[in-house]
C-alpha cells in the first residue's frame, strides 16, 4: 500500500475554547497575574538589550493587557492577536509584514506549535525577531505528583489533569526545525508558597490554568481524593514552616529570521588548522 503525502494533523490536546471562557472567568473573579508580571517586566529588560530598532511588531495571544502599553509606547505600529481570533492557531500575519513578534505564556497552550512557529516564522522579515515565554519545565511539579499519588490511592488510577509541557531541549530543536537563527532558549524558576493545596488551587483558577485538556476528567473529583491529595502536599512539600511549595518554570525562546549579516558556523572542513593537529601539538 502506498503510504499517504498528506502531513499529518497534530492532535488536539486542548480545549482552546474553553481556555478562553476560564480566561475570562479569571478576569470576572480577579485575575491572579503574578507570574504574567514578572514575565512582562522580563520582556521590557531583553528587549531593551537588543541593539536594534524594530518597526512593526506583534503580541500572540497574551492575556492581559501587560505588554501592550509598553510596546506602543517603544514600536510604531503594533498588533495585538487575541486569542478569540486564535482557536483554530491561524495567525492573521502576511509574509514578511513583521520586524518582531512577542508572545507571554499562551504557547503552553498550543496544540500545534511547530506550525504556530513556522507561521510566526513565515511573518517575519529577513533578521526580525521571536521573543517568547511559555509554561515549561517542571512547572506545577508538586502538584502533579500530590494528585497521582492520592488519585491512584483513592480511586485506583490516574486521570489526565495537567498538561503535557515542553522542556529546554524540546524548544531549542522546535526552533531550528522551523528555521529560525540563532536561537537561545534559557529558563526562569519561580517557586511560589502557599499556606495550602487549596490556596494553590484558587490561584491557579484566577490564572485562566486549570484542566483545558480535551481528556480532561468529566465527573467532579471525590472530596477524600482531594483531601488526600492536600495531605500528601504538605508531607512531601512543605517547608519547616508548614507552608508548601509550587514551582512554575518559564521557558524563554528566542530567535532570528535568517539574513545575511548575521553570524554563520564555519563550513566543514574551513577551519585555518585541524583539530588533529592541535591535539598532536599539546601532547609534544
Amino acid at each position: 500500500m502506498a503510504e499517504s503525502s498528506e502531513p499529518t494533523a497534530a492532535p488536539l490536546l486542548f480545549d482552546r475554547a474553553l481556555l478562553l471562557a476560564r480566561q475570562a472567568r479569571a478576569r470576572k473573579l480577579g485575575a491572579v497575574t503574578f507570574l504574567l508580571d514578572r514575565v512582562a517586566g522580563d520582556f521590557e529588560e531583553r528587549l531593551r538589550a537588543v541593539l536594534r530598532d524594530f518597526s512593526d511588531a506583534a503580541d500572540v495571544w497574551t492575556p492581559g493587557e501587560l505588554l501592550r502599553e509598553p510596546m506602543r509606547d517603544r514600536f510604531r505600529n503594533v498588533v495585538h492577536i487575541g486569542l478569540e481570533g486564535g482557536l483554530r492557531e491561524a495567525l492573521p500575519l502576511q509574509a514578511e509584514s513583521l520586524d518582531l513578534v512577542v508572545s507571554a505564556l499562551a504557547f503552553q497552550f498550543v496544540n500545534d506549535l511547530p506550525g504556530v512557529l513556522a507561521q510566526i516564522r513565515r511573518a517575519l522579515r529577513p533578521d526580525g525577531l521571536l521573543l517568547a515565554a511559555m509554561i515549561g519545565g517542571d512547572t506545577l511539579t508538586e502538584l502533579r505528583q500530590s494528585l497521582a499519588a492520592a488519585e491512584a490511592e483513592c480511586e485506583g488510577g490516574v486521570s489526565p489533569r495537567v498538561a503535557p509541557l515542553a522542556d529546554l531541549r524540546d524548544a531549542g530543536a522546535l526552533l531550528q526545525r522551523v528555521g529560525f537563527a540563532l536561537p537561545v532558549i534559557d529558563l526562569d524558576r519561580v517557586v511560589v508558597r502557599y499556606d495550602n493545596a487549596f490556596a494553590l488551587m484558587a490561584d491557579l483558577r484566577r490564572m485562566g490554568a486549570t484542566n483545558i485538556l480535551f481528556e480532561r476528567r468529566r465527573t467532579p473529583t471525590r472530596r477524600a481524593t482531594m483531601l488526600r491529595m492536600a495531605r500528601i502536599y504538605a508531607e512531601r512539600f512543605a517547608d519547616s514552616d508548614g507552608r508548601i511549595r509550587a514551582t512554575f518554570d518559564v521557558i524563554w525562546l528566542s530567535g532570528w529570521a535568517p539574513h545575511e549579516s548575521q553570524p554563520k558556523p564555519l563550513k566543514p572542513g574551513s577551519a585555518a588548522a585541524s583539530l588533529e593537529a592541535a591535539v598532536k601539538r599539546a601532547r609534544r
